[in-house]
């Protein structure tokens, strides 16, 4: 997708309305159109980036400090906040639905309705291990890349 047909890019360049938050040099914080919760904020980078994969670190930290500045925000203001979530939903398979990376800041009460229901389950320790042993085989990799 480019730049140019991506809605949140529209949103930043201003082609597009919406309801700003929080901005500085790097992210745009603005409130979600179909929110899950009354207040349900999204974060994003203001250079484009589809997902995780080409979203820099320092980017990435602008975006989670931003986050955590409208979540303290969210607490003291006079919408329903007991609670926040942070979700960044990364490729189609994980429900992401606009391709330009996004953090929803998402807050929370008791009695909202919002469920995250999965089938968790309990691996043995060496499932955990091995599994762990083959993401940190990789990690190094990554970090380099994405600087």
């Amino acid at each position: 997708m480019s730049e140019v047909s991506c809605v949140f890019c529209q949103i930043v360049s201003r082609d597009l309305p919406s309801s700003i938050v929080y901005e500085d040099e790097d992210v745009l914080g603005f409130m979600d159109i179909q929110p899950a919760t009354t207040g349900h904020v999204l974060i994003i980078p203001k250079r484009h980036s589809t997902g995780l994969n080409d979203l820099d670190e320092h980017t990435g930290a602008a975006m989670f400090g931003a986050a955590q500045r409208i979540a303290a925000a969210m607490r003291r203001s006079n919408i329903t906040c007991e609670g926040v979530n942070f979700f960044l939903a990364d490729g189609e398979a994980a429900f992401q639905e606009v391709f330009h990376t996004h953090l929803h800041v998402v807050p929370r009460s008791t009695d909202d309705g919002l469920k995250l229901e999965a089938s968790w389950s309990e691996p043995a320790r060496h499932e955990l291990d091995e599994l762990a042993s083959h993401i940190h085989a990789h990690v190094s990799a990554t970090r380099s890349t994405n600087n």
